[in-house]
């Protein structure tokens, strides 16, 4: 029995001298590291580096221009490899899109991508021109069909000029991604006052307006209350 422990030990002995002088990788970044090795024998072999030129997350408005910053890329000596770049940002559409890189050495792959947000902003609804067709009433609420659509006091904040046919005035609201809000004001038409609010949507082009209002005009005999859908399309 005591031979058979002494057995043991030696052979445990043994294992752990073994593991203790093992060689290989033993960097953590290397393609062929090897988590058991407690010695660097040299033989690590390392895939391309990719560094991106400019921000990894870029916002762009709807309809505008994209041109990438492209990325580079190198070898552990730091010569230089070629980076193959997909681009899926599709700037006529609202969404969150992806440009890809990728760089191939004899030791693999390395791919890196950036993020490219395609979104709404006042660059578009500020369109000099804008047409309206509706179901609003020619009196009631009767809307003009070129109305100015412009950038209000802050950033998000949406301003219909020429408003009403003949009387004019303007609606103010806000736009937040594509979700347009016109909260309860007045309009006053000499003869009485238009009070109404609404709520809308910019299409993901950003061509487009759909706002539902509500409205109460207090003139006489032209007057009344009601809600209407008013599209307003950029020409």
């Amino acid at each position: 029995m005591k031979n058979t422990y002494l057995i043991l030990a030696i052979v445990m002995i043994a294992l752990t001298l073994g593991s203790c002088k093992k060689k290989g990788c033993t960097d953590a970044s290397a393609s062929n590291y090897n988590s058991i090795a407690k010695k660097d024998d040299g033989s690590c072999l390392y895939k391309p580096y990719i560094t991106l030129n400019g921000a990894p997350t870029v916002t762009i408005n709807v309809g505008t221009t994209y041109t990438d910053a492209g990325a580079t890329a190198v070898n552990k000596d730091g010569s230089a490899v070629t980076v193959t770049t997909t681009n899926q940002v599709d700037v006529t559409t609202v969404g969150t899109y992806f440009v890809n890189y990728s760089a191939t050495n004899a030791n693999g792959t390395t791919t890196a991508k950036r993020t490219v947000n395609v979104v709404i902003s006042a660059d578009n609804w500020t369109s000099p021109t804008w047409v309206v067709s509706s179901t609003c009433g020619a009196t009631a609420f009767p809307l003009a069909t070129d109305p100015t659509i412009i950038t209000g006091a802050t950033a998000n904040a949406i301003d219909i000029d020429n408003f009403f046919n003949l009387v004019g005035g303007t609606a103010s609201g806000t736009i937040n991604g594509a979700s347009v809000s016109i909260p309860l004001q007045t309009i006053n038409i000499t003869l009485g006052d238009v009070n109404f609010s609404g709520t809308g949507t910019m299409n993901s082009t950003g061509t487009q307006i759909q706002i539902t209002y509500n409205y109460d005009n207090t003139t006489p005999l032209i007057g009344g209350q009601g809600t209407c859908v008013a599209i307003y399309d950029k020409q």
